[in-house]
């Protein structure tokens, strides 16, 4: 069976899968569950005030500094009246969202607002070291809350 062509104005607007978001009500518990169950191993971990999040990035497959591997994104929240407190409260903890690697978030977004998407944020925002990042609305993507990140540059 063959796939159907794309129409002319629609082009691929995702690198890859950056990680896939879990809520967690506690990150060091999480965290020593992640490591100890399932051998994966803590690539990156900070508290992002504005997103009221305290995150770590854990690593599924690759080696060392998690070349090839994917990632899994671990979110406590900082505050009761957080984001991620309330999808908590409303949901238990579990996943939260898809995140899709990009190359120039603000031209996604605007891509995806031509296409009739509404995101969550007028500009980017601050997200896991140092990345850009806008999300869309879950009622726009199947019940998905979809996140866009643009990395951050790498420092040379």
């Amino acid at each position: 069976m063959s796939t159907p062509a794309l129409p002319d104005d629609v082009q691929h607007l995702f690198t890859a899968i950056d990680h896939v978001g879990i809520a967690v009500p506690d990150l060091d518990v999480a965290l020593a569950f992640y490591r100890d169950t399932y051998g994966m191993q803590v690539l990156h971990e900070e508290v992002n005030e504005e997103q009221g999040v305290r995150e770590a990035m854990v690593g599924v497959g690759g080696t060392d500094t998690n070349p090839s591997g994917s990632c899994l994104q671990l979110l406590a929240p900082l505050t009761p009246e957080s984001t991620i407190a309330r999808f908590l409260d409303r949901s238990g903890p579990g996943l939260q969202q898809l995140a899709f690697r990009v190359d120039d978030v603000e031209h996604v977004a605007a891509v995806l607002r031509e296409r009739g998407l509404r995101l969550l944020y007028d500009a980017p925002r601050r997200g896991t070291a140092g990345s850009r990042v806008n999300f869309v609305h879950p009622k726009d993507a199947g019940g998905v809350l979809v996140e866009l990140v643009e990395p951050a540059a790498s420092p040379h």
